[in-house]
C-alpha cells in the first residue's frame, strides 16, 4: 500500500518537517495502522500548546526562585571568566613570538619553533 500527501497550497518541494501533523507523518511512514481523525490532531495539538505554557511557566518560576535564592546568598552567582587568549595561539600575550619561551611565576609564554634545517641563514 502506497501513501502520500497531496499539496494545498505549495510545491511540494518547499514542505518542511513540521508542516503538517505528526499523527499523519505517522501514517505515511506506516507507523501506525489508521488514518489519523481531526478530533485526534486537535486534541493533540491542544495537548502540546497546554505542555508549551507549562514549561514557560515553570521556567519563569525556576528563573524567580533563582534570583531570590542570589539575593539571600543561598545560590553562588555564575563566574565570569573572560578569555584573553590561548596558550596554543601564535602569538599568546606579546605582539611578536620570541626564539625562547619565556616564564615569569605563573606565565607562560611559548617560543617560536622551525624546523631543524629551515633556518633562513642556513638556506642563503
Amino acid at each position: 500500500e502506497r501513501r502520500f500527501v497531496e499539496a494545498v497550497n505549495r510545491e511540494a518541494y518547499q514542505y518542511q518537517i513540521g508542516d503538517f501533523p505528526a499523527e499523519w507523518e505517522a501514517w505515511i511512514r506506516k507507523k501506525r495502522e489508521d488514518p489519523p481523525t481531526i478530533e485526534e490532531i486537535l486534541r493533540n495539538e491542544n495537548y502540546r500548546e497546554e505542555m508549551k505554557q507549562k514549561v514557560k511557566d515553570v521556567s519563569e518560576k525556576d528563573k524567580l526562585l533563582q534570583a531570590k535564592e542570589y539575593e539571600e546568598g543561598l545560590l553562588a552567582e555564575p563566574s565570569h571568566t573572560q578569555v584573553k587568549g590561548h596558550a596554543s595561539a601564535p602569538y599568546y600575550g606579546k605582539k611578536e613570538p620570541s626564539q625562547d619561551p619565556t616564564s615569569t611565576a605563573n606565565i607562560f609564554q611559548p617560543g617560536a619553533w622551525m624546523p631543524p634545517g629551515s633556518d633562513s641563514s642556513q638556506n642563503k
